[in-house]
């Protein structure tokens, strides 16, 4: 296919991620978005335990049980001749790693802040993340059927945290129990709110103009108070400016409901109207165009066992440019390996369904078995390389070993495979035959022994590790690639109670206390130590530590 047609099809794509604090509300969002669309028929329950229904996007039995999301789901669907992407994160800060992968992957956000509780934590957190890639941001501000904050003060509270420029596209009438709907300051028309989930809402009341003499009668005090906060708005507020919004200086603002349906549409269509197609994306060779006949892509997640019955293995790609077909050839650059799928799929959470064709923006699976890893770059030939996505140092270690000893290779196949999909990051000691876990939190190890025991019939025993403290080394002796080889290896021999070796063979320093590492770091001024690495393979990309 021609650069014409394939940049006509970047055009209807839009890809975004859904990121929050953890009980915003961001994955019944999720679904009433997929309800809105006509996705899905009936939305699931997130809290509902006992349920028959649960969220499309929470598809692991651990996330069912507990009502949380552990892992990203990807979801594509179509919407006003828009192909959309949509990728459910995590709130927990425990899996933080697995978001902040999914946002290299994606041209927006939307953030879901909890009208009750405002700004909150691992929202700043995700949105510091967003910001240094200029992700642009739509906010959305649920639960105003709840007693919340002041709209105003949640505004001038989002400004002040945030440190961006909020644009309010609706207000609210009320709130509680006397919410009484949202006005779109844009189309000049409320949306009358009622009660009521599950299916999609076709009669929905809509009134006509912002100045109506009717509202007050019918909805007193509520709207006389909004009438006076959004000729405030009108004085006050900043005019929305698309470049301002581009490079995530400006966030337009919806209110809603998304458990009763209510607000959904507009932010849907806001999606549609104001987030970006896919744009360029650079490599370390080059800038790739996404309109580019020739395909490029990016794995940015591995899921294991999302087909638990055939213990597979699948790579999210982010296709950056050109145009997929099934059966086509492709290179993975690390490797230089060559690949011909013929079962890529296309996702609605765990449901998939064999893809034909994708452009820049759409999200595909390829199954593989330890083929792919993160961070790989796929392309028809070139020799080219996608940038930044990281991997952090872990912050808290454990040893793991397995209760029925018969099981040992069952346990090291579902921790290398937990391991190369992010889940948790694995170590293997030079000296020692117990592994190391690594996590950010202590939930990613007890979702790890779920899945180790639910989806590789392994029990195994979690034990307190004396490691605090891991940094990946590499050695920079100036004087060549075979210098800095005897150097690591000079390292590694003189180190190795303390090396380990990650999912990919990164070497790894493991200390017990942080003094302890500033004594390695003196005593050994040629290498260097890192608490962030990129994908296998790469020089650490110093820019991304400062």
């Amino acid at each position: 296919m021609s650069e014409g047609p394939i940049a006509e099809q970047v055009k209807r794509r839009r890809t975004f991620a859904i990121i929050s604090h953890p009980d915003a509300g961001k994955t019944t969002l999720t679904e009433k978005l997929l309800l809105f669309s006509g996705a899905i028929q009936i939305a699931g329950s997130v809290k509902a335990r006992k349920a028959s229904r649960h969220a499309t996007s929470d598809w692991m039995e651990i996330e069912k049980q507990r009502g949380i999301s552990v892992a990203s789901s990807v979801m594509q669907m179509a919407y006003r001749d828009c192909v959309i992407n949509l990728l459910d994160t995590p709130g927990h800060q425990d899996f933080s790693e697995d978001t902040y992968r999914v946002l290299t992957a994606v041209d927006a956000a939307l953030m879901v802040i909890d009208a009750a509780n405002g700004v909150e934590p691992q929202t700043r957190r995700l949105l510091q993340v967003c910001r240094a890639r200029r992700t642009p941001i739509l906010t959305f501000v649920n639960k105003m059927d709840r007693e919340v904050k002041d709209p105003l003060d949640l505004m001038d509270e989002i400004e002040r945290e945030l440190g961006m420029e909020v644009v309010p596209f609706t207000w609210p009438v009320g709130m509680g129990k006397v919410f009484h709907g949202v006005m779109d300051l844009r189309e000049q028309q409320m949306r009358v709110f009622s009660g009521g989930e599950d299916r999609d809402r076709h009669n929905d009341e809509i009134l006509q103009g912002i100045q109506n003499p009717a509202y007050a009668e019918r909805f007193g005090a509520q709207y006389e108070q909004a009438a006076g906060e959004m000729a405030l708005l009108a004085d006050a507020a900043p005019l929305f400016e698309r470049d301002a919004f581009l490079q995530g200086r400006q966030t337009p603002m919806f209110f809603g409901s998304a458990v009763n349906n209510f607000g959904v549409r507009e932010v849907l269509d806001a999606l549609v109207d104001l987030a970006p197609a896919p744009g360029e994306r650079a490599a370390i060779q080059r800038v790739v165009q996404p309109e580019e006949a020739k395909l490029t892509g990016v794995v940015f997640k591995i899921q294991a066992n999302m087909d638990p019955a055939h213990r597979d293995r699948i790579a999210f790609v982010r296709v950056a440019s050109g145009h997929f077909k099934r059966g086509m050839r492709l290179k993975v650059a690390r490797s230089g390996k060559e690949l011909r799928p013929n079962t890529v799929v296309s996702f609605l959470s765990q449901r998939r369904e064999l893809l034909d064709e994708a452009f820049a923006g759409d999200i595909i699976g390829i199954p593989n078995h330890g083929v792919l890893q993160l961070g790989d770059t796929l392309t028809e030939g070139e020799n080219l390389q996608y940038t930044g996505l990281p991997f952090f140092a872990p912050e808290m270690f454990r040893s793991v070993e397995v209760a029925d000893p018969l099981r040992t290779k069952q346990l090291r196949a579902g921790l290398t495979q937990l391991g190369e999909e992010g889940a948790i990051q694995v170590f293997r000691p030079a000296a020692g035959s117990l592994l190391l876990l690594g996590a950010v939190g202590q939930l990613q190890f007890e979702v790890v022994a779920h899945r180790l025991e639910h989806e590789y019939g392994v029990k195994a025993r979690i034990l307190p590790s004396r490691f605090q403290v891991a940094r990946w080394v590499t050695a920079e002796t100036g004087l060549g690639a075979a210098a800095d080889e005897r150097e690591l290896k000079r390292f590694i021999d003189g180190n190795s109670h303390r090396v380990a070796y990650d999912a990919v063979d990164a070497v790894t320093v493991l200390v017990e206390y942080a003094p302890e590492l500033r004594a390695i770091e003196t005593n050994w001024p040629l290498i260097r130590f890192h608490a962030l690495r990129e994908h296998a393979g790469l020089v650490f990309q110093k820019q991304l530590e400062g």
